[in-house]
């Protein structure tokens, strides 16, 4: 098991005038090994479930598994090619949630071509497909990836927005 460090909190924003918007936030840290990746998994899962419960904030099934998804395909790059301590921080602000990992990895992933014969290798293209934003910046040790996730459902049950990638 990873070794947990919990910041949560909720305060008062202004977006716009009279509109109050919740914040809150967690982190934790692991050694990570493939059995983490479950872990960080769970701990997003419950970090979503207490922000719906404590703030009122809605959060679908389908955006939870979708959370759960990208937390645990980051999380099984670092197990594949950085492994050793790993951070995960979640905030949620408003209708967005923003999931950053750090490793200690110095080499920065990047996503393959299309090709329907590779077998695996298909996580960043996983996360680039559903989050609205991705950032990767080089710390003075390794690496910290950020992506944000919309909270909020279209239409067809699927998280709102277009990913930048030009996917639906």
């Amino acid at each position: 098991m990873g070794d947990t460090a919990t910041i949560q909190g909720a305060w008062q924003d202004q977006q716009e005038p009279g509109e109050a918007v919740v914040a809150a936030g967690a982190s934790t840290a692991y050694d990570m090994e493939s059995g983490e990746i479950s872990s960080a998994r769970a701990f997003t899962r419950d970090f979503l479930a207490d922000v719906q419960a404590a703030h009122g904030v809605s959060v679908s099934s389908r955006v939870s598994e979708t959370a759960q998804l990208v937390v645990s395909e980051l999380a099984t790059n670092v197990v594949k090619y950085a492994p050793g301590p790993c951070l995960l921080d979640l905030e949620v602000r408003g209708n967005t949630l923003t999931i950053a990992m750090w490793d200690s990895g110095p080499v920065l992933p990047a996503s393959g071509h299309a090709d329907p014969q590779r077998v695996g290798q298909h996580g960043l293209e996983i996360v680039l497909a559903v989050c609205q934003s991705f950032e990767i910046r080089r710390q003075p040790v390794g690496k910290r990836i950020r992506v944000q996730l919309s909270l909020q459902e279209d239409l067809h049950d699927a998280p709102a927005g277009r990913s930048p990638w030009g996917l639906p």
